[in-house]
């Protein structure tokens, strides 16, 4: 009885340590408590091109996503293992995070983006709703995992607004508000501020401050330069889609107000 107790033990005892490269001995009986998931933020894209296309970008070696979702039939491809580095987000910021490759997820869409029409005019591509009911069950199903907070999807546009606008305004945040993935600003309360700012707008530095407490990387210059206007810009994308040329009005004063949480 003695012997099979002691042998016992020692087969627990070998549970607690396993065998690495080289040979090495790894305990794992003491796990920290003090650790979250590496994956902070899901970043999303469009691919500006068909299915094959993407696939053939996606799968060389310039750049990469962990996903890629089909428009029609909606499909999801994983091209990355989600432990492992993506290059998809490039210079990058958000909330002061910086190179965010190291802790984003990306997620690409097959969507054309945008074609240039005879007077200049970008025209944008809209989605095909089931690539969109896909991509929120693969969101909701990563979030889960990472025990990742509502308004941790951002744009491409988000993290690198001067340099890129996918997934562009035809892109349906709303959806994936209803879904209750991304927060979403109150229009009783922005019809308040925006009453408010219609009569005084505030000025560039104001500006500037909010955006940069929603997580963007804005200049501090005081002034609408064309950077801050090209962040005004991604902003706008996001909630007030019908006007996104990066022009600072009421609406997206008091859509910043709101969704900062500042009280009327």
């Amino acid at each position: 009885m003695k012997g099979c107790l002691g042998l016992l033990v020692l087969l627990l005892l070998a549970g607690c340590a396993s065998s690495g490269r080289n040979g090495l001995e790894i305990d794992r009986s003491h796990p920290s408590a003090g650790a979250d998931s590496r994956v902070q933020f899901i970043v999303l894209h469009y691919t500006a091109t068909d299915l094959p296309g993407s696939l053939a970008a996606l799968t060389g070696t310039r750049v990469s996503s962990h996903y890629l979702i089909s428009a029609r039939p909606a499909r999801i491809y994983q091209l990355v293992d989600e432990n492992r580095r993506a290059w998809h987000a490039g210079d990058s910021e958000w909330q002061g995070r910086t190179w965010l490759n190291a802790s984003t997820i990306g997620i690409e869409l097959v969507n054309p983006g945008y074609t240039t029409g005879p007077d200049g005019q970008r025209i944008w591509h809209p989605y095909a709703e089931e690539q969109i009911s896909t991509l929120i069950a693969l969101l909701k199903d990563i979030m889960r995992r990472h025990g990742l907070k509502p308004g941790a999807i951002v744009a491409h546009s988000d993290i690198a607004p001067q340099r890129k606008v996918d997934p562009g305004p035809l892109f349906p945040w709303p959806a994936l508000a209803r879904a209750g993935l991304v927060p979403w600003p109150d229009p009783a309360l922005v019809q308040q501020w925006q009453l408010q700012f219609a009569t005084r707008l505030p000025d560039a530095r104001w500006f500037q401050a909010q955006l940069a407490r929603f997580g963007y990387r804005v200049p501090d210059s005081g002034a609408f330069d064309p950077a801050t206007r090209r962040v005004i810009a991604a902003f706008q994308m996001r909630y007030r889609p019908a006007g996104c040329e990066g022009n600072p009005d009421a609406e997206t004063a008091a859509l910043l107000a709101v969704l900062n949480a500042r009280a009327p």
